[in-house]
C-alpha cells in the first residue's frame, strides 16, 4: 500500500534538559565498506560442499509428502537422485515423480536442526537458482525450540526465495526477483508476514549465475543482503510510552510477537524482540508450485521446465557469529547510508497499541475543508485518489469514485497505510468517553449515481485493525442514521451515527481507525460521490486547556532564560496586545520561553492527552530587534516530563512557512497530533521555548503573547448559532434606533423562517442581533480557525445610491468593536438585491483589528449610518463557529 507521509518536521534529541542546543550524535555509515567481510566477524560453521556426499553430521533430509504446508506439488525425499555434492557444490533436484507416486514431483530439504542451530549472526550462502514456471526454491531458518508456539509464532526467517525465475510474462519481461521475509505474530490464518523483493543489477538473473545472499541478524535487527549490497532491514517494534508508563503507540511499526504471559497465563501481544530471539536452525529445499508460485506469473506448473529436472546448485553455506558482543550480536554490522531510509526499512504488521483512555471526552474532526493528515481520504481497492475538490458555498470537499473495479472508499488512520518521517505511526481514535452523547456525522452528495440501481449505500467503521486485524467492525446501511433517508442524487445530506448504536452493534469504540462510506461492494461502478464535515464528537464538550502567557505571566509557568543570564520582563505592546513577554539575548548562547520545572515546588506538568486530536500550541510573536547573525534561524522547542521527551522545530512550521518579520505580530500554531506523532509525550508538557537556533541569537529582543494550549474548536458553550429559523433564545432581534420592530418572516425554500429588518423610518440606525442583559458569548477557543459567519438577502436596496453596506461587532457593551465594509466578508462582493449571499468574517482577523472576541455581545449588519432609508433585508445562519 501507499505509504502517506504525515509529518516532515524532524525530531531532535532533547540534550541540554530545557537548554536547547542540538546534542543528537549520528552515525558515520560511510566507515564499513559493504562489499568487503568486517574483521570481527568469525566464522563458527561452514560446508563448502567440497566432498563427494552430503555431511550427515551437519544436515538433516526431511522425507515427507506433506507439501510443505502450502500445496506443494513435491514429496521431500533422501533419494541421492534429489540432492547430491559433486564438483564442489551441493545439487538439490526436483524430477518429475513416478506414475504412481502421491505427487507428481520429488525433491530434497534438508535441516541443521539440533547440529548447527544459532542466535544471532551473519547467515551467507552462494548459489545459483533453478528457474522455470512452479519452482522455488528457498534458503531459510526456522526456530529450533519453538518457545512462543506452533508456526509461525516462534518465527521464520525467509534468507532468499524465488519463484518462476525467468518466466517471461504478457510484457516479455522475466522473472528476475529474489525476496526476503519474516513470518510472526498470531496463530494462521491470523499470521502476519513483512518483506521486500530484490532485482539484480543491470538485469541479471538469478537463475543465469551465482551470487551471495545472505542475513545479518543482531538483537532487535535483521538485514539482508545480496552480493553484498543491503537491500532490506526490518526491526523489532518500538513501542511509545507516556509519563505514566502507559503505551501510547509506536515509533517504530516492527514485528511483534503474541504468546502466554508465563504470570498471568494471559494471550498477551509483545512488542520486544521476540520472536526473533531464539535460536534458529537453516533449511535448504526446492519446492515445486504451491499457493505461491502457482498463482503468479504464467500460473500453475510448466511440466516442460521439470522435464529434465530443475537444480538449485549451492557452492557453500556459512555462518559467522560477531566477536564484539556474542549476547547481542551488534557490532559487526554491515552498512551503508540510508539502510534505514524509506527505500530499505520495511515497516511490519504489529497491531498498534491502543492508548488508554483519558476518560475525556475529545471530539475528532476527520474532514473539514481541510485534510487531516493522520486520517487522509482512501479508496481501498479501485486504484483511484480521492481529490479534494473546492466547491462553491462549502469549500473544499472530497470526492471519490468508484470504477469498475470492487472498492470501498473514506478515511483510514490505521499504520500499515500511513507513517511520517520518523517512522511513527498515529493511533486509532478513542471515542469510548463520548459514548452516551457522541456519533459519527458526515455530509454527502451523490454527483452520479452506480449504473446498478440495485446498489445500496453503505456506512463502515473498523476499530483496532477490523476483524482480519483482530479488531472489531460494524458495516450497516447508510439508511440506519438517525436521519433514515437514502442519498438522493444532487443534493447534500447529513447522516449521522450515534456512538451507542454502534457499540451495542459490536463495535470497540476506543481504536476506531477507519470511516468508510461507499456504495455495497461490486455494486458501484459509475457512481462519484462528495464527502464533507466528517466527525466522531459530541455536542457541546469541554476541553481542557492552559494559558501559559495572556496579559501576564502564569505563576507556574515562569517566564525563562536557560543560559544567557538575562531576566524576561512583561513589557507593553500595542493595544490589542497589552502587556507582553520580552525576552533579549545577549553574546552568551541561550534558549528562551516557559518552564514550569523552575519552580522549587514544581507545577504540575501540562496533559494534553485530551487535546491530541483537535488542540494546539499556539502563541503570537514580534521580534523587536533581529539577531545580528543573518543566517540565524527561529526555533520552537517543547519538552515533556523532565525532557525525558522532546521536539525542535523551525518556528516558521507553526505559520505556513513564513519566517517572522522584524516589528510585525505573528500566529503560530502546532498541532498537538503532529506533536505526538513526532514523539512528544503530550500527557507531561512542562517547557516551551522558542528562540533563534543556538549561539546565532545575539541582539534578538522578541516579544510573546497569547501562548496558550488548548482546542480552537471547542468552547465551554461550543460553537453558537444565534439565527437558523428562529433567534437564540439569550439574544434578540433589534434596531439601535429607528424604532422598527425585525420580524421572523418565511423566505420559502431552503432557507424557511429568516430574520427581516427594515429602515423605514429614521435612517439613522443600526440592526443586528443583540445578547441579552448579563449574556455574551467567549469565542477565544475559536480563534484559530472560527469565524462569524451568516446568509444575507437584500429584498429593497436604501434610496440612496451611494449607501454602503457595513458589519460590526462589538464586545463587553461596546468597550471594543471592529466596523468593516460587508463585502470585505465575501471576497469584496458587495450585496445583490434579491439574492443570497454567504458571508464570514475569521475571528483571526476581528482580533488583529482590536476586538476582544472573550466577551461579544452584538453582532449588527446595516447600511452606513444615516444612509438606509427604505432598506429592507433578512439574515439567516447566522453563527459563530469552525471554518
Amino acid at each position: 500500500m501507499k505509504q502517506i507521509s504525515t509529518l516532515t518536521a524532524l525530531l531532535m534529541a532533547a540534550g541540554l534538559a530545557g537548554c536547547g542546543g542540538d546534542t543528537a550524535t549520528k552515525t558515520d555509515l560511510t566507515v564499513v565498506n559493504p562489499t568487503e567481510p568486517v574483521s570481527d566477524w568469525q566464522l563458527v560453521w561452514s560446508d563448502e560442499f567440497d566432498g563427494t556426499s552430503i555431511d550427515d553430521s551437519k544436515w538433516t533430509h526431511e522425507v515427507n509428502c506433506a507439501g510443505g504446508g502450502n500445496n506443494e506439488k513435491q514429496c521431500y525425499t533422501d533419494s541421492p537422485e534429489n540432492s547430491f555434492v559433486s564438483d564442489g557444490t551441493l545439487k538439490i533436484v526436483a524430477l518429475p515423480a513416478a506414475e504412481d507416486a502421491p505427487l507428481p514431483y520429488t525433491s530434497a530439504r534438508l535441516n541443521t536442526k539440533y547440529q548447527g542451530d544459532f542466535k544471532y549472526g551473519r547467515f551467507e550462502m552462494r548459489a545459483k537458482l533453478p528457474s522455470g514456471q512452479g519452482s522455488w526454491p528457498a534458503f531459510w531458518m526456522l526456530p529450533t525450540d519453538e518457545v512462543y508456539g506452533g508456526w509461525p509464532k516462534s518465527g521464520e526467517i525467509d534468507i532468499v526465495e524465488a519463484v518462476n525465475l525467468k518466466v517471461a510474462g504478457e510484457d516479455g519481461v522475466a522473472e528476475a526477483n529474489v525476496h526476503g521475509t519474516l513470518h510472526y505474530g498470531r496463530d494462521w490464518p491470523n499470521n502476519a508476514s513483512s518483506g521486500k523483493a530484490y532485482m539484480l543489477p543491470d538485469g541479471a538473473n538469478p537463475a543465469d549465475d551465482f551470487h551471495t545472499y545472505a542475513i545479518e541478524w543482531q538483537e532487535d535487527e535483521i538485514r539482508w543482503y545480496v552480493d553484498g549490497y543491503l537491500y532490506q532491514t526490518q526491526m523489532a517494534s518500538k513501542v511509545r510510552f507516556n509519563s505514566r508508563g502507559e503505551a501510547v503507540g509506536l515509533s517504530h511499526r516492527g514485528w511483534f510477537a503474541e504468546y502466554f504471559d508465563i504470570v498471568t497465563g494471559e494471550l498477551e501481544t509483545q512488542w520486544n524482540s521476540a520472536p526473533f530471539d531464539q535460536r534458529f536452525h537453516l533449511l535448504l529445499n526446492l519446492a515445486v508450485g504451491g499457493n505461491w508460485p502457482e498463482n503468479v506469473n504464467n500460473l500453475g506448473i510448466d511440466a516442460e521446465a521439470f522435464a529434465d529436472g530443475q537444480t538449485y546448485e549451492i557452492d557453500y553455506v556459512r555462518v559467522y557469529q560477531c566477536g564484539q558482543d556474542l549476547d547481542s550480536g551488534k557490532g559487526c554490522e554491515t552498512v551503508r547510508a540510508g539502510y534505514k531510509d524509506e527505500n530499505t526499512l520495511v515497516e511490519g504488521m504489529a497491531p498498534i497499541p491502543v492508548p488508554p483512555s483519558t476518560g475525556v471526552a475529545q471530539n475528532l474532526t476527520i474532514f473539514e475543508d481541510t485534510p487531516n493528515p493522520n486520517w487522509p481520504a482512501w479508496d481501498c481497492c479501485g486504484g483511484s485518489t480521492p481529490a479534494l475538490l473546492e466547491v462553491e458555498g462549502r469549500g473544499n470537499v472530497y470526492e471519490f469514485i468508484v470504477g469498475e473495479q470492487p472498492t470501498v472508499n473514506g478515511f483510514i488512520t490505521r499504520s500499515a497505510f500511513i507513517d511520517d518521517d520518523e517512522g511513527g505511526v498515529p493511533s486509532p481514535f478513542d471515542a469510548s468517553p463520548l459514548l452516551e452523547n457522541g456519533s459519527i456525522s458526515f455530509d454527502m452528495l451523490v454527483v452520479s449515481a452506480p449504473s446498478n440501481p440495485a446498489s445500496t449505500w453503505i456506512f463502515k467503521v473498523e476499530s483496532n485493525g477490523g476483524v482480519n486485524g483482530g479488531g472489531t467492525e460494524v458495516e450497516i446501511p447508510i439508511t440506519t442514521s438517525t436521519e433514515g433517508v437514502a442519498p438522493v442524487t444532487g443534493q447534500w445530506q447529513t447522516y449521522t451515527f450515534p456512538l451507542q448504536m454502534l457499540a451495542d452493534s459490536g463495535l470497540d469504540l476506543s481504536a476506531i481507525d477507519v470511516v468508510m462510506i461507499f456504495p455495497a461492494w461490486d455494486t458501484g461502478n459509475g457512481a462519484v460521490y462528495q464527502v464533507d464535515n466528517v466527525k466522531i464528537a459530541q455536542p457541546d464538550t469541554a476541553s481542557p486547556q492552559l494559558t501559559i502567557f495572556t496579559d501576564e505571566q502564569n505563576p507556574a509557568w515562569p517566564m525563562w532564560d536557560c543560559c544567557g543570564g538575562t531576566t524576561p520582563v512583561e513589557v507593553m505592546d500595542d493595544e490589542a496586545h497589552g502587556l507582553t513577554a520580552e525576552f533579549s539575548i545577549g553574546a552568551t548562547p541561550t534558549v528562551m520561553g516557559f518552564n514550569t520545572r523552575l519552580l522549587e515546588a514544581a507545577a504540575e506538568p501540562f496533559d494534553a492527552s485530551a487535546l491530541l486530536s483537535e488542540g494546539v500550541v499556539q502563541f503570537e510573536m514580534k521580534v523587536v530587534s533581529a539577531p545580528t547573525n543573518p543566517d540565524s534561524t527561529w526555533l520552537f522547542k517543547i519538552e515533556a516530563d523532565g525532557a525525558e521527551s522532546a521536539v525542535e522545530l523551525p518556528l516558521s512550521d507553526g505559520n505556513g512557512g513564513q519566517e517572522p518579520v522584524t516589528g510585525e505580530w505573528a500566529t503560530y500554531t502546532f498541532s498537538i497530533q503532529s506533536l505526538s506523532d513526532a514523539g512528544l509525550d503530550i500527557s507531561a508538557i512542562d517547557v516551551l521555548m522558542v528562540f533563534p537556533a543556538w549561539d546565532t541569537g545575539n541582539g534578538a529582543v522578541y516579544r510573546l503573547d497569547n501562548v496558550r494550549i488548548y482546542n480552537p474548536n471547542a468552547s465551554a458553550d461550543g460553537p453558537i448559532t444565534l439565527f437558523r429559523d428562529a433567534v437564540n433564545p439569550d439574544w434578540s432581534l433589534w434596531d439601535c434606533c429607528a424604532g422598527s420592530t425585525p420580524q421572523v418572516v418565511d423566505a420559502g425554500a431552503p432557507y424557511g423562517n429568516v430574520a427581516q429588518f427594515s429602515v423605514l423610518g429614521s435612517p439613522d440606525t443600526v440592526q443586528g442581533i443583540l445578547a441579552d442583559e448579563g449574556v455574551s458569548y467567549d469565542a477565544t477557543p475559536l480563534l484559530a480557525s472560527g469565524s462569524v459567519s451568516f446568509d444575507m438577502r437584500v429584498v429593497d436596496a436604501p434610496a440612496d445610491p451611494d449607501s454602503t453596506w457595513l458589519f460590526k461587532i462589538e464586545s463587553t457593551d461596546a468597550a471594543s468593536a471592529v466596523e468593516l465594509p460587508l463585502a470585505a466578508g465575501n471576497g469584496d462582493q458587495a450585496p445583490v438585491t434579491g439574492e443570497w449571499q454567504r458571508y464570514s468574517f475569521p475571528l483571526q482577523s476581528l482580533f488583529d483589528a482590536g476586538l476582544d472576541i472573550s466577551d461579544i455581545n452584538v453582532i449588527m449588519v446595516f447600511p452606513a449610518w444615516g444612509t438606509g432609508s427604505g432598506a429592507v433585508y433578512q439574515l439567516d445562519n447566522v453563527e459563530i463557529s469552525n471554518n
